[in-house]
């Protein structure tokens, strides 16, 4: 329900051939408790469905905005082409495959505002392409600038951050680990950010993520280290040989079993009846 005290967040979804899945991610956010958001996606020059669900989906809520890309331009420019278009006081992230827990948004705002937090992340699930559960991801209490440098323990699902404290701030050029450089830039300026150890969201990994070259997105990792945090060349050596190990420790958990469970990933929304609202 809204309340008036409520301030705007916008979230902001970036969708490139998300057909089969965007659906569900729309109704997560729907589904909030916190009822003073904006959606805004941005179709990534889908070829398939994608930008025809989401504008039908708009036509049953004012609150979500589509915007359509005529050519694909990658994640980073999507999400920065909504900010441009973003009216809230936070910005909050959700790919058009991932899901939130209906009290994802009223949870991290009120722990925001109790901690006077630049930036919040929360736990979440990982699930594979066929829903299975995947790991419980706890995340600390608090993680400085240099603890990050080590391990990006930060979802992108799960960030809501504050403009009032640190403005607007774009997600950096680089093809791979785009969120991971913008919590540094962030963090950097902000002195810490909050996790919320509370299960908010779902992340699904699909085949593509998981077939994701890791040797391309190590080298982005470096490119971040040396261009944009500019860590001397020891500094750099030490941190990248930290989040090396972290990562790949990280890596051997993504594994299903056959008889793993399935989540259910409908948060009780019935699509149809929300539109006849």
């Amino acid at each position: 329900m809204y309340n008036s005290s409520m301030e705007m967040v916008s979230i902001l979804m970036p969708a490139f051939n998300a057909s089969n899945s965007i659906s569900g991610s729309i109704k997560s956010v729907i589904a909030q408790s916190y009822s003073n958001w904006e959606l805004l996606i941005v179709d990534d020059g889908s070829t398939d469905g994608t930008c025809r669900i989401a504008t039908g989906m708009a036509e049953f809520d004012s609150r979500i905005h589509v915007f359509k890309l005529w050519e694909n331009q990658g994640a980073s420019y999507a999400r920065n082409f909504g900010l441009n278009h973003a009216k809230g006081r936070y910005i909050a992230f959700l790919d058009a495959d991932d899901f939130w827990h209906p009290n994802k948004l009223s949870q991290q705002i009120n722990y925001m505002k109790e901690k006077d937090a630049a930036l919040c992340f929360s736990a979440y699930t990982r699930i594979d392409d066929q829903d299975r559960r995947l790991e419980n991801v706890r995340v600390p209490s608090r993680i400085s600038y240099h603890d990050l440098l080590k391990r990006n323990v930060i979802g992108c699902l799960t960030v809501v951050y504050d403009t009032t404290t640190i403005g607007k701030v774009p997600m950096p050029p680089f093809k791979r680990q785009q969120d991971y450089a913008l919590w540094l830039s962030i963090i950097r300026r902000a002195g810490s950010a909050f996790g919320l150890d509370e299960d908010l969201a779902i992340y699904r990994v699909g085949k593509k993520t998981l077939s994701t070259n890791k040797v391309l997105a190590a080298q982005d990792i470096w490119r971040i280290f040396r261009q944009q945090e500019r860590l001397n060349l020891l500094h750099a050596i030490y941190y990248f040989l930290h989040y090396s190990y972290f990562g790949l420790r990280y890596r051997l958990l993504q594994r299903a079993t056959d008889d793993a469970p399935k989540l259910d990933t409908s948060f009780g929304v019935d699509l149809r009846s929300l539109l006849r609202k």
